[in-house]
């Protein structure tokens, strides 16, 4: 939470209008803007980026994009977040470096967490990976993001968040199989997904095949063996975890190996999206999430590598798991009728709820391959958006889903734009921009999650994944020729 005298400056920043401007727009590289009414307006708005010489990362086709989007809006707070969450990745969370054999290498810190989340950081860099054509620089980066993932997967396929070296940390006493190169070895499924993602749509991107060497066969067959484990068709399989803590979901019961599941093809993940403990094993948006990874991972596999054998155990497992979801994924709700589980447990026990992070079963259709028109993820929808859901929050001044890892009334701005994502009613998708401008508290940018009664009391003021997230909401209505949608709006 921030302290209680940031909160009350920020409670007096909207009041204030940010009447202070950017200062010297070429000494703190705020973007310039075409002179047009109201995009003038601008110039009301304080730049939160950090100042050009203390940023991380610059890339030209990134500071061109943001240069044309604001040109192009016009509305002047909108522009002006835009403007702050796109590049905020690159301006406060990428390393940049080129290992031993002179390749690139990229350490992404989560933003106010010193350490490599896979999830986090394949996220964060996903919106530049359309703009690597026009950027030699950035193409470099996001490769070395790749590789940096796949090295990580090597030392461990269970972790899910890394060290920049052998540094230890303050979950080294974990009653787990630690080591000083990860920060926190809860194991979530979605931490091998996003990187397969991520890679995959870089080689459609750029036809660059240069980061499906030895690391990536070494990660993926790592992932294929894990997923396998994780089956739990041969016993519980080696992984284990428990925390000293006053929390409950961050451990798991029964000597760490989690609730009892009854095998079914669905793969078990110890922890969710959230980092926290599942309830039951099988947790449906990730499943769903490494049945379209492995068919990309297949794909890469025949057509670089040639490693067909690889190739159709990617298939085969696929296959598997999306028969078991047909099967054990969907319920019967009294409201909604047949909606997707959030998990089960394969002895017919399933927990009807949707959380906030990504993959979430909001998410589906934009992760997942899930037609967004599907009939059950539209009756799981209105489910999950509703007071059915017991991790929706709604308030005075906004709504949204939230889950335990912040608790009651805490809504995530991820699931307002997970929304706008994934809606077909452009009303709808307009309603979820203006919360999110009504709801950063007057930051100019995305939290993790924000009271429901007062914008001001939020969490995390620096998660770069929901600034670049609400940067990829903006470009992708622009590209769907939303544009008017957007200077529609008329919040100041």
């Amino acid at each position: 939470m921030m302290s209680e005298m940031m909160k009350k400056w920020q409670v007096f920043l909207p009041a204030m209008m940010l009447f202070a401007s950017c200062g010297n727009p070429r000494e703190s590289q705020c973007v310039d803007v075409p002179q047009q009414a109201p995009q003038e307006q601008l110039a009301d708005y304080v730049c939160q980026r950090p100042p050009a010489a203390e940023r991380l990362f610059v890339s030209p086709a990134v500071e061109k994009t943001i240069v044309e989007v604001q040109a192009q809006l016009t509305n002047p707070r909108l522009a002006w977040m835009f403007g702050n969450c796109f590049p905020n990745t690159l301006d406060t969370t990428v390393h940049f470096r080129e290992d031993e054999d002179g390749q690139p290498e990229t350490f992404v810190y989560t933003g106010d967490i010193h350490a490599m989340w896979l999830r986090d950081s394949g996220a964060q860099v996903w919106p530049y990976v359309r703009l690597c054509g026009e950027d030699e620089g950035l193409r470099r980066l996001i490769a070395g993001v790749i590789n940096q993932q796949f090295k990580l997967i090597a030392i461990d396929p269970y972790a899910n968040a890394f060290n920049d070296g052998p540094t230890g940390g303050e979950w080294m006493s974990d009653h787990t199989d630690m080591r000083p190169e990860v920060h926190e070895r809860k194991w979530e499924i979605d931490s091998h997904c996003y990187p397969i993602r991520l890679a995959y749509a870089y080689w459609k991107e750029t036809g660059d095949c240069s980061v499906f060497g030895p690391h990536w066969l070494e990660a993926i067959r790592l992932t294929l063996q894990t997923f396998r484990e994780q089956q739990r068709f041969d016993g519980h399989g080696p992984y284990y975890f428990q925390r000293r803590t006053e929390r409950q979901l961050d451990t798991k019961c029964c000597d760490g190996m989690g609730a009892p599941v009854k095998p079914c093809g669905l793969i078990a993940s110890s922890f969710r999206p959230s980092d926290d403990a599942t309830t039951y094993e099988f947790l449906i948006p990730s499943n769903f999430f490494a049945v379209s990874v492995l068919r990309k991972a297949a794909e890469i596999l025949e057509t670089v590598n040639g490693e067909t054998e690889l190739a159709a155990g990617c298939r085969s497992l696929a296959d598997e798991v999306d028969a078991a979801l047909k099967k054990h994924a969907v319920v019967r709700h009294p409201v909604y009728g047949k909606i997707y589980a959030f998990e089960v447990d394969g002895f017919g026990n399933a927990l009807m709820m949707d959380d906030a992070n990504a993959p979430s079963l909001l998410s589906l259709p934009y992760l997942c391959d899930v037609p967004v028109r599907d009939r059950i993820y539209q009756n799981t929808r209105r489910f999950v958006w509703s007071d059915s859901n017991p991790y929706f929050f709604k308030g005075k001044a906004g709504e949204g889903i939230g889950g335990p890892h912040v608790g009651y009334d805490m809504a995530w701005p991820m699931s307002l734009i997970m929304k706008a994502l994934t809606a077909t009613d452009d009303a709808e998708i307009q309603s979820c921009i203006e919360l999110l401008m009504l709801t950063d508290a007057g930051t100019g940018f995305m939290h993790e999650s924000f009271h429901v009664d007062n914008p001001a009391d939020y969490t995390r003021p620096w998660f770069a994944w929901q600034n670049t997230l609400f940067g990829e909401l903006i470009l992708d209505l622009i590209a769907q020729g939303k544009l008017g949608l957007l200077n529609g709006i008329t919040l100041r």
